[in-house]
């Protein structure tokens, strides 16, 4: 983990369990998402849509969202990937990636013993990159928020409660502010 300069050195699973390549983000302003389907926040995805869609229009190869599916959290995410694919899309029309389930809080991948299930090394490498209120490197419920700049870097982080829509100054201000890399 300690060669990793930015989220573009990641390869995380997609909902079908192939390679998604971080690197084909270079450039772009990026917002993740760790996202359940079962969540009192689950209408988030609503607003994430909209914020997806209007700032996509504006600057169409500059910016993406990318969900993944979590089922750590009060198991709200229970659904395979096919099932959590078809609930987004569904019941609020999301069209930005939603990649496969991961697990944001663990031992980080290789430390795990026979059945433990580890954290995805992206979900490591972000909240070591952005720590959480105290230090803490957890992420504590379903719909925590990372802002990636241009740059690859972790810009902020969001907590849960966090409304997409309150989002669109500080995504706009880093697609603004940082050059392309």
């Amino acid at each position: 983990m300690s060669s990793v300069k930015s989220i573009y050195d990641f390869q995380p699973l997609d909902k079908a369990g192939k390679p998604f390549n971080f690197s084909k983000l270079k450039g772009k302003v990026v917002l993740i998402v760790n996202t359940a389907s079962k969540c009192g926040f689950t209408p988030q995805f609503e607003g994430l849509e909209k914020l997806y869609k209007e700032i996509k229009a504006a600057h169409p190869n500059d910016f993406e969202i990318i969900g993944f599916p979590c089922n750590q959290f009060g198991e709200q995410d229970p659904g395979s990937n096919d099932e959590i694919q078809s609930f987004c899309q569904l019941n609020y029309g999301v069209s930005f990636p939603v990649l496969g389930k991961v697990n944001v809080n663990g031992k980080p991948k290789g430390s795990t013993t026979k059945g433990e299930d580890a954290e995805d090394e992206v979900w490591t490498w972000l909240k070591k990159e952005k720590p959480g209120l105290l230090g803490l490197q957890r992420v504590k419920w379903n719909f925590e928020k990372f802002l990636i700049g241009r740059d690859g870097k972790v810009k902020s982080r969001y907590w849960s409660a966090t409304k997409p829509e309150t989002l669109k100054d500080p995504i706009l201000k880093e697609l603004a502010t940082s050059a392309k890399a």
